[in-house]
């Protein structure tokens, strides 16, 4: 028999994971061009050239056991130093390459850095909605995850909520902005008031509490809007990074975690998240692609046409007379279900084939959330069915 842990998990799998494999089923019926996934946020936009030229010079002319073999379980220490420097002149920071941890992508260094720092037992807080593996990463090291709801009103951080929920066991804040799944980015007022709480439950208790940064969606920030780097507000906190959506790499895997000189126990972190990435198994990052996007740390994916995307199906989805929250970054549309049900809601789109992903997969039923990373043709095309699917409820 599998473990009991795994037998949950098996038992609630992936809502997200669930409707994208209903996508395929419904294309193979269908016709893809007649179904309309909005599950899975999974970049539909090509990385930057410079990657695959980056690739294929690296392959072509660096040394091969250099290029495809072991490094320091921290990863390459130019390519770290390079993602260093990058940070340092983008946001005035002072990191070098021992502050800087490279990871198979942001979900990876959360499980490092999770398995670093929690006990048995150790609250780590979360700001639902929130990213549905949150939990799980948290339940791999036996800790206690602890939810908090946003402001129902403009999804930022509740900070009076937050601060009624740290205890003595709390070790942890994840903290996800551009946030997955309401596209909310949150505010410099509300990052100084989360940290003025933190630092003042520090000073009670008398034990240090991290925030944990998760950041792929950071360059995709629309409108002029800014994302606070946090680590210029709060010092213990740790930056969790993924090249997946900045770069549309995210089949190749690859991030870092910045870990401050100025983080409480600072060198014993660093080394035991360097000695976590080891006995996790992930050893280290993958070597070929640690070089390649050392090389493309200036580039980026067309965010212009992400925010064209963002237009279109809100606008669409407006126009039919839903209610959704209008995102100043990442790739998400968080859309207020017609009726108290989420879920009857998404099972009457997928009569139109749209399919969609429940709010109660974030831990906010009455929600629903669209992926637009999509190819612009498949937005266009699936209007006239969500106006259809609005019709059903007389919007």
């Amino acid at each position: 028999m599998i473990s009991e842990k795994m037998m949950k998990l098996v038992g609630a799998n992936s809502a997200i994971r669930v409707m994208f494999e209903e996508g395929r089923r419904l294309a193979a019926i269908h016709g893809s061009e007649n179904v309309y996934d909005f599950s899975l946020g999974n970049p539909n936009f090509p990385a930057p050239p410079e990657v695959n030229a980056a690739i294929m010079d690296i392959i072509t002319n660096e040394e091969s056991t250099l290029v495809h073999g072991y490094m320091s379980n921290a990863g390459y220490e130019d390519v770290r130093e390079a993602v260093a420097r990058s940070l340092n002149s983008r946001y005035g920071t002072d990191f070098g390459h021992g502050n800087i941890i490279m990871t198979v992508g942001a979900a990876g260094g959360m499980n490092i850095i999770l398995k670093t720092l929690l006990n048995p037992g150790d609250e780590v807080i979360v700001i639902a909605p929130y990213f549905v593996d949150y939990g799980n990463y948290v339940d791999n090291y036996n800790g206690k995850l602890v939810v908090v709801k946003a402001d129902p009103h403009t999804f930022q951080p509740d900070t009076d909520a937050i601060e009624k929920a740290v205890t003595r066991r709390t070790k942890a804040i994840i903290i996800n902005s551009p946030n997955n799944p309401t596209g909310v980015i949150y505010s410099e007022g509300t990052i100084r008031s989360l940290a003025a709480v933190l630092e003042a439950k520090q000073k009670e208790y008398g034990n240090s509490i991290y925030i944990i940064s998760d950041e792929p969606y950071r360059e995709l920030a629309f409108d002029g809007a800014e994302v606070p780097w946090l680590t210029k507000f709060y010092k213990n906190t740790i930056v969790c990074y993924s090249w997946s959506k900045s770069l549309s790499l995210p089949g190749e895997r690859i991030g870092y975690l910045v870990i401050p000189s100025e983080l409480d126990d600072y060198e014993t972190v660093f080394a035991a998240a360097v000695i976590a990435n080891r006995v996790l198994g992930f050893i280290n990052a993958p070597s070929l692609i640690q070089r390649a996007v050392a090389r493309c740390l200036d580039a980026q994916v067309n965010v212009a046409a992400y925010d064209a995307n963002r237009q279109l199906l809100f606008n669409g989805l407006t126009d039919a007379g839903f209610e959704c929250v209008y995102p100043s970054g990442g790739f998400y549309i968080w859309l207020k279900s017609p009726v108290a049900d989420e879920k009857e809601f998404v099972a009457d789109a997928k009569n139109f084939n749209i399919l969609l992903v429940p709010g109660s997969s974030f831990a906010w039923p009455g929600y629903v959330r669209l992926a637009y990373c999509v190819s612009p043709d498949m937005i266009i095309r699936s209007l006239p069915a969500f106006k259809k699917l609005a019709g059903t409820y007389r919007l």
